[in-house]
């Protein structure tokens, strides 16, 4: 049920991209970006690791619901500090970040709603209601986008007459989407506010300050990730001369679309597999359990980004509506192999996980962030999103194999190397040809995807057999 409340919103909202590159210029879908990049920035800052501390000290304390409560008074405290900051200064944070004063208000609110759902549902997860956490995920999402097409679909010119017995107008398309947003922000908090009825437990300020202080690496590692993943728009945004940027952001962020095929088949999969990572831990034979897994997810995601790359053409015109997008494509590749690099990280991370290293986990986050950002400010004056896509290779790439290195002090796994290696070299090598040598040409990218595949069934169709009886065997039991 988390699986689904994780993955099924996500591809949801794949739906608002071919939406919104239908009908907004790459310019205004840039702006989108940019604000959306922020957003994902202080979203981090505003829960600073409070779900996580959460989990940790309602087990280690006695008074459980104290645990919750005092954790929800602080994040309504600093949640209402920030928006009072936010609307005074809202005016200087425009001029600072080049965006405008209304869309910032609409964002502040937002950014502010969902730090107030952040302790209810961590409840829910404690409580094990996970069939009600993942409802009222999913219920976000879909008036979300329910709302985007209403808004920006349904009734022409982002207007609504009549509706309901309201008169609505946003003229401004950026407006109305992160009015939409909004609203779900607003009808999410409606659902879980009876939470907040375990305010009545009190405060305890000893216990506060045990919970910052297990939280901040969280926050520092959530921070470090948020990077990685959206400061190179940011970066796009502020670097490249200002009559380009926001139609540069707007490109580089459509296309970036493409990767979430991967990231999604990677999300998936490691929602599935940690459980058993740690169930596993104490077996004897651990280790090579840990190495066939990444072994595997290494050999099905290097047919999936070749498969991605080989029909990116075909998957462009049905996820990115308007051409005008479609000058950043040549970013795809990059961006789906940074993205099979950070699932095989994950799975590499099991090592530090299961021998309570976190912190290892955080300082290869920081290294990351740090890559993106000096390449980033290295290439984008120059290579604009290129640039950009080539520092998210470059961070994700050394994530996983300084995972890869800094594990092996902790647990000594079996890796296939040779072989995980020559999956993805190859695999690199196709898309390389399929791509950029040969342009795209389909016929060419089906043979080469075809060959990868037989070439994978013959070194590996002993084991793939026996998954695949397995399987069978245990879908008719």
């Amino acid at each position: 049920m988390y699986g689904l409340a994780t993955v099924l919103p996500r591809m949801m909202s794949f739906l608002l991209v071919p939406l919104y590159t239908s009908l907004l210029k790459v310019s205004v879908y840039g702006v989108i970006s940019i604000v959306f990049s922020w957003m994902v920035l202080f979203n981090v800052v505003l829960s600073y690791g409070m779900e996580t501390a959460v989990f940790r000290f309602f087990h280690k304390e006695n008074k459980n619901k104290k645990v919750i409560a005092t954790a929800l008074y602080s994040l309504i405290f600093s949640s209402l500090g920030f928006l009072l900051i936010g609307l005074l200064f809202v005016e200087d944070i425009a001029q600072l970040t080049h965006i405008n004063s209304e869309y910032l208000k609409l964002a502040v609110w937002i950014l502010v709603l969902d730090a107030l759902v952040v302790v209810p549902f961590a409840t829910l997860r404690i409580r094990q209601k996970a069939a009600q956490y993942a409802w009222i995920k999913i219920s976000n999402v879909f008036l979300n986008l329910s709302l985007n097409i209403l808004f920006l679909w349904l009734f022409p010119a982002y207007q609504i007459t009549h509706l309901i017995g309201l008169s609505v107008v946003f003229e401004d398309p950026i407006i109305a989407i992160f009015t939409a947003n909004l609203l779900a922000s607003g009808f999410t908090l409606l659902w879980l506010i009876k939470t907040f009825g375990i305010l009545t437990k009190g405060f305890d300020r000893v216990l506060l300050k045990q919970m910052l202080r297990y939280a901040y690496p969280i926050l520092i590692a959530g921070l470090a990730f948020a990077v990685n993943e959206t400061f190179d728009r940011i970066l796009l945004g502020r670097l490249l001369p200002k009559d380009i940027a926001a139609q540069a952001v707007g490109a580089y962020a459509a296309c970036y679309k493409l990767a979430m095929f991967i990231t999604l088949f990677a999300t998936a999969f490691r929602l599935g597999i940690e459980p058993f990572f740690f169930s596993k831990a104490k077996d004897v034979n651990a280790p090579e359990t840990y190495a066939t897994i990444t072994h595997y997810f290494t050999v099905f995601g290097s047919i999936a980004v070749l498969a991605v790359v080989v029909f990116s053409d075909f998957l462009k015109t049905i996820l990115i509506r308007d051409s005008a997008y479609w000058e950043a494509m040549k970013v795809v590749p990059l961006l789906l192999f940074a993205n099979l690099f950070l699932g095989i990280y994950h799975n590499l991370s099991v090592a530090y996980k299961v021998t309570d290293k976190t912190l290892v986990g955080a300082g290869i986050s920081v290294f990351g962030a740090m890559v993106t950002l000096g390449i980033n400010f290295w290439l984008i004056p120059t290579m604009s999103y290129m640039g950009s896509a080539i520092a998210t290779f470059a961070a994700y790439g050394s994530m996983m194999l300084l995972s890869l290195f800094l594990g092996r002090k902790y647990m000594i796994i079996p890796y296939h190397f040779k072989k995980s290696g020559l999956y993805l070299l190859l695999s690199g090598v196709f898309t390389v040809l399929s791509f950029y040598i040969f342009d795209h040409k389909v016929w060419v990218g089906v043979l080469l995807l075809v060959v990868f595949f037989l070439f994978v069934w013959k070194l590996e169709q002993n084991t793939l057999k026996k998954l695949l009886l397995t399987t069978m065997t245990k879908s008719k039991t």
